[in-house]
């Protein structure tokens, strides 16, 4: 299995930071996954009666992302974290949007417990994944843009393989080559939090929603921690 790890400088620059791995092989993306579809209509129906709301900016968990992305020189109002964005889409349309089942699983455990989620094909990905800052010389092509390239700035937060970057601005956007489809067979899932002290029992209980919304679907799951 692809080794991700969290590079020594930014582990000391976010000491509190813990990143919860969920792995998932043999993955059925074409089936029905009625739990995740569940999961996503309660979700908006506490939206819509008034019992729960997305994290915003002024909470804590995101609050604390803002802070992260303006040190490495990233303005989190115009490029947000995940589940910034996800919440604040959420808040105003009042649905969650149905990309496919795997995404759509960590996409709800996301914007639950307001902690950024991610993922990646690791049919995709080409040999271990680094969490590191960038020095400007990576290339970058975002979900959705096969056409594009960006080069992160030096000093940005990256999740980055041998072969390009992964995510930019730490958690804000996939990159197109490892995005997770229907036929995406294995997976890391990937949740974090910059305040375990203070967080690490949502981020346990997230990555054990996630777990158990994938493990009907799939051969094996599992979850690991960074830093082990």
């Amino acid at each position: 299995m692809t080794d991700i790890r969290l590079a020594p400088a930014v582990a000391d620059a976010f000491p509190d930071t813990r990143i919860a791995v969920v792995t998932a092989t043999g993955l059925r993306g074409h089936e029905d996954w009625p739990g995740t579809a569940a999961a996503l209509a309660d979700l908006e129906r506490r939206l819509a009666d008034g019992t729960w709301q997305p994290a915003d900016e002024t909470d804590p968990r995101i609050e604390a992302w803002h802070t992260a992305y303006r040190s490495f020189g990233t303005n989190p109002r115009r490029i947000r974290p995940s589940v910034d964005a996800l919440g604040r889409r959420f808040a105003k349309k009042g649905t969650l949007p149905r990309i496919n089942p795997a995404v759509d699983s960590y996409n709800a455990v996301s914007v639950l417990h307001g902690l950024p989620a991610g993922a990646f094909d690791l049919d995709q990905v080409t040999g271990d994944v680094d969490i590191r800052y960038a020095d400007g010389t990576e290339e970058f092509t975002p979900l959705g843009e096969p056409d594009t390239v960006e080069t992160p700035k030096p000093g940005e937060i990256i999740y980055s393989d041998a072969a390009g970057v992964l995510t930019r601005h730490w958690n804000h956007r996939d990159a197109h080559r490892t995005r997770v489809t229907e036929d995406s067979t294995r997976v890391a899932f990937v949740l974090e939090t910059l305040h375990a002290t203070r967080d690490g029992h949502l981020l346990k209980a997230a990555a054990r929603e996630l777990r158990e919304l994938l493990a009907p679907h799939a051969g094996q799951t599992a979850v690991h921690c960074l830093p082990s």
